[in-house]
């Protein structure tokens, strides 16, 4: 958690396979100061081998390691619920106070029961993201 008091965390992380909505998101993100590092990914795969590269790498530093991960669940290759799957296989240096907020269009209580059963995600949220779910969002 960033402690200067103007962002409200160091690092978090955006996956989604839309584009157009990583770059909104990230815009948001930036705006609001949520974060001082914003990392995208546009595959939960990619996003997957970032944090394996994290846990081979013992010197990484804490404060670009992200904190948040806003996920998407619908995402070719690899979807959401598969990226959880596999990082909760990382050691406890990648996932102990990893938050994940799901960030999506499903709004399927199938998703949102499987949701509730992972310790990591914290929230669910429906797209779009705009400044009042950010200034709600309680990690």
């Amino acid at each position: 958690m960033a402690e200067d008091g103007q962002y409200r965390f160091d690092c978090v992380m955006l996956i989604d396979d839309n584009e157009v909505d990583t770059m909104i998101n990230q815009k948001l993100l930036e705006n609001d100061k949520f974060a001082r590092h914003i990392y995208t990914y546009t595959s939960g795969k990619g996003a997957l081998e970032f944090f394996k590269n994290i846990d081979r790498n013992k010197g990484f530093p804490a404060e670009l390691t992200p904190e948040v991960v806003f996920l998407d669940i619908n995402m070719p290759i690899m979807n959401g619920f598969a990226f959880i799957d596999a990082l909760n296989k990382l050691s406890d240096r990648i996932t102990k106070g990893l938050k994940i907020l799901l960030l999506t269009q499903s709004d399927s209580p199938q998703d949102m029961q499987q949701a509730k059963k992972s310790k990591i995600v914290v929230d669910y949220l429906v797209k779009p993201l705009n400044p009042a779910m950010l200034k709600q969002i309680k990690v």
